[in-house]
């Protein structure tokens, strides 16, 4: 689950999904009693799914939450690990010490760009806090992990980002395509500029495959990159079942809940299935709403492509654009 615990954050990202059309004052948070009732009820739902619970700990800056200690103390009393996305500006040696002491396994950030362009879509002077921001975390047990949001912005920067988290000896990096709104719609890369930025990305990372920085292929059209180069071969995995094994996770093994409770299938886009406390998240999962989800026959574009089990795309890219979630991926280049 991606738990948001707080909408209380030091910069407003220009593709901020929190802040969008909302009191830039925002600060939305339920109070840490409440918290732990929801930790609970994920715990026992997770054991009801015969799923290992784990958390990614977010926000807005999930260190800015009032109650923060206590809340992952909860966690560690409950021997749960568990990652934190967030920003740079609140750590320190002591923060990471102890964020280490209660369970973190690993803390996000995000590089937007070189410099200018980060610091023009986040906050001027974040992109060096960033970089800075990782020597707290040399010597201890936290993996660092760089994230990237690719639009028409930064596009062209970003296999140079590339060198930048490798020579921090940043341990893991990855990139996800921006969600847009119907206002800005000009950020959008075609299906040929972002064929051609993965095949950008795939030199970059055969460059440094020895290293120790992880590339983690992120967006579900590697799949389709791979798949192309005759690196992945679909036939070659046994699935007599016709089984769903990869891709999108939403509605399979991804849920998260927002700072007010609402839960939504996936946070890219507007995908409320249910509310906790009020509801079980076993009752939200196994739900008609989230059934909406799982509909895989009715993919525009998917259902009718070899890749269907282990691809789809990013359907909330395609919900964005389109109002329709089963609509095709404005991004996949693929042709039938």
């Amino acid at each position: 689950m991606q738990w948001h615990i707080t909408d209380r954050c030091d910069q407003r990202c220009k593709h901020c999904y929190i802040y969008e059309g909302k009191d830039k004052e925002c600060s939305l948070e339920l109070g840490l009693d409440t918290l732990e009732c929801i930790l609970d009820d994920f715990i026992e739902s997770c054991d009801k799914l015969d799923r290992d619970p784990f958390l990614v700990i977010t926000g807005g800056d999930p260190l800015l939450y009032a109650r923060i200690w206590e809340f992952l103390q909860l966690l560690k009393n409950r021997n749960l690990k568990f990652a934190l996305l967030g920003n740079p500006f609140h750590l320190n040696y002591e923060v990471v010490r102890r964020l280490e002491d209660f369970g973190c396994v690993n803390f996000q950030m995000s590089l937007d760009g070189l410099r200018d362009t980060h610091d023009f879509i986040r906050k001027p002077g974040s992109f060096d806090a960033t970089l800075d921001a990782l020597k707290y975390f040399e010597g201890s047990q936290i993996n660092t992990a760089i994230m990237t949001t690719v639009s028409k912005t930064n596009i062209q920067e970003i296999p140079d980002l590339v060198d930048i988290v490798v020579k921090h000896k940043v341990n893991n990096f990855a990139f996800a395509r921006y969600c847009p709104s119907p206002d800005d719609l000009d950020l959008m890369v075609s299906p040929e500029e972002y064929r051609n930025f993965l095949d950008k990305m795939w030199e970059k990372y055969m460059q440094y495959q020895e290293g120790d920085t992880r590339f983690a292929l992120k967006d579900h059209l590697w799949r389709l990159y791979l798949y192309e180069k005759g690196l992945f071969n679909p036939n070659e995995i046994d699935n007599p079942n016709d089984l769903i094994l990869d891709g999108c996770h939403c509605g399979i093994t991804h849920i998260t809940t927002l700072a007010d409770g609402t839960v939504y299938a996936c946070r890219r886009s507007e995908t409320p299935v249910g509310k906790v406390p009020e509801q079980s998240f076993y009752d939200i999962f196994l739900s008609d709403e989230m059934e909406q989800y799982r509909q895989y026959d009715k993919f525009e574009h998917c259902s009718k492509c070899e890749l269907r089990n282990f691809c789809r795309g990013c359907p909330s890219v395609a919900k964005c654009v389109t109002g329709n979630f089963y609509a095709k991926d404005p991004q996949c280049w693929k042709k039938f």
